[in-house]
């Protein structure tokens, strides 16, 4: 299938490993030109050197994500140009909500919501002006599901949710999607800390942790970060130009509900 983005702009966020990083080589192989964005310099030039690039303008942008004036600040500097925008941050620390401090609430909120916040309102004036807009965000199936130990992402992840609905409903007009894509257990540095952290509060090994939660879905495995950059992909492309405002869980089948 011909995605119809070639030359497109993109600006992927996380994009220096697991789920960002495969969504950055996925855009590229379709030869969209990708800016990666992240807080690791040196991870961002080992990245962007593994760009598929068929004379493409790759580039990358040192933010901090904790920090979204200086996010601003940033995002301000460069043209603006882009058509596609995939925010993907990583998630909060695990335990449970009744544990959780105000500040890792604040945290989250700033790192995941304000975030995307200030991104969207940055390009959406040329995503207008294109008449061509996608905005991907990659959240969790928490959001049609609690996880349990994972009580401050379940929240932002909601709210980060409701937020990309509500622009989805304003933004249609202008020829900009919004969506989000619910990954389910991947293969990433992030799934291997929630491991270790169950395997050390429950006194299981590591092995049966990652058993049990391979179990959980009916495909019996986890993801790869791949599969998860292909439904981002798509998304991003012509042809889901009439896919607006939803929750896409790639997830194996593990989510109960539909």
């Amino acid at each position: 299938m011909n995605l119809e983005i070639q030359h497109k702009n993109a600006l992927v966020c996380g994009s220096t490993q697991g789920i960002g990083k495969a969504t950055a080589i996925g855009l590229a192989a379709e030869g969209v030109n990708v800016t990666l964005i992240a807080r690791n310099e040196e991870k961002l030039k080992s990245v962007l050197a593994e760009l598929p690039n068929e004379n493409q303008q790759h580039n990358y942008i040192v933010a901090d994500f904790s920090n979204p004036a200086a996010l601003k600040t940033k995002i301000e500097a460069t043209e603006k140009n882009y058509h596609i925008l995939v925010n993907n941050t990583g998630g909060p620390a695990g335990g449970p909500i009744f544990n959780a401090k105000i500040e890792e609430f604040e945290a989250a909120f700033t790192q995941h919501l304000k975030c995307n916040h200030v991104l969207v309102q940055a390009l959406v004036p040329f995503m207008k002006a294109e008449s061509f807009g996608r905005i991907i965000n990659v959240i969790s199936t928490s959001v049609k599901q609690p996880l349990d130990g994972l009580g401050v992402s379940n929240t932002i992840r909601g709210a980060v949710a409701s937020w990309s609905k509500t622009m989805a409903n304003e933004l249609g007009q202008f020829g900009i999607t919004v969506n989000n894509v619910l990954p389910g257990a991947t293969g990433t540095e992030r799934l291997n800390e929630i491991i270790n952290n169950k395997a050390t509060k429950t006194g299981k090994s590591v092995e049966e942790v990652a058993e049990a939660m391979k179990n959980a879905s009916p495909a019996k495995r986890f993801a790869k970060p791949e599969e998860i950059a292909d439904a981002v992909v798509f998304l991003a492309s012509e042809k889901a130009s009439f896919i607006n405002g939803i929750n896409v869980p790639v997830d194996g089948g593990r989510t109960k509900s539909l």
